[in-house]
């Protein structure tokens, strides 16, 4: 059970309308290492995690990875509600437009749709918290990416948070990897 606070956890500014740049960014809300995938990653492997510290870990970082899903579909949103037609062609986004018009829709940046296929739920702890770091990392390198592409200053803020709490979910990874290898090579005595 979760408390849903009616606010972004982080605000998602845009300076002007700008559909070349949300081209790029929707990638994160339905790209291969994007939020939805690390949030379903996460929810759903928590259920085989052999300690509660575990579950704990992939219960918070999933429920905040779909906060994070919600910064970038306002971003994403925010860049192109006040597209013309014309902006719209200009940036490639035709294809998505006579598909979707302005509404979000789980796609990576060259318009592939979401597919579970970018998810992994191995069933075993260490493989499945070391698939977590990695798609951490993987996310990280993302949000670089797009901040390098970013000529708005509002979205490159809002990504720079974004990116850093790819870098604190990692860390968390690691420590819950390090509880997990400690429990699983501890005595265990059943009466």
């Amino acid at each position: 059970m979760w408390i849903y606070e009616k606010k972004l956890e982080y605000p998602a500014r845009v300076s002007s309308t700008n559909p070349r740049l949300a081209k790029d960014v929707i990638t994160q809300y339905g790209g291969p290492d994007g939020e939805l995938a690390a949030s379903l990653r996460y929810l759903t492997q928590r259920y085989t995690m052999p300690i509660p510290q575990a579950k704990a870990v992939l219960t918070d970082i999933g429920t905040e990875e779909l906060a994070h899903m919600e910064i970038v579909a306002t971003l994403v949103y925010n860049l192109i509600r006040n597209a013309t037609v014309e902006q719209i062609k200009a940036a490639g986004l035709d294809p998505y437009y006579a598909d979707h018009d302005k509404a979000l829709y789980f796609v990576n940046a060259a318009g592939a749709p979401w597919t579970a296929t970018y998810i992994q739920s191995k069933g075993d702890p260490i493989a499945d918290l070391h698939e977590d770091m990695a798609a951490e990392q993987k996310a990280r390198a993302t949000y670089e990416y797009l901040i390098n592409l970013s000529d708005d200053p509002d979205v490159t803020d809002t990504l720079r948070f974004l990116r850093e709490r790819e870098i604190v979910h990692f860390q968390r990874f690691g420590e819950t990897l390090n509880l997990v290898h400690d429990w699983m090579s501890s005595k265990k005595v059943f009466y």
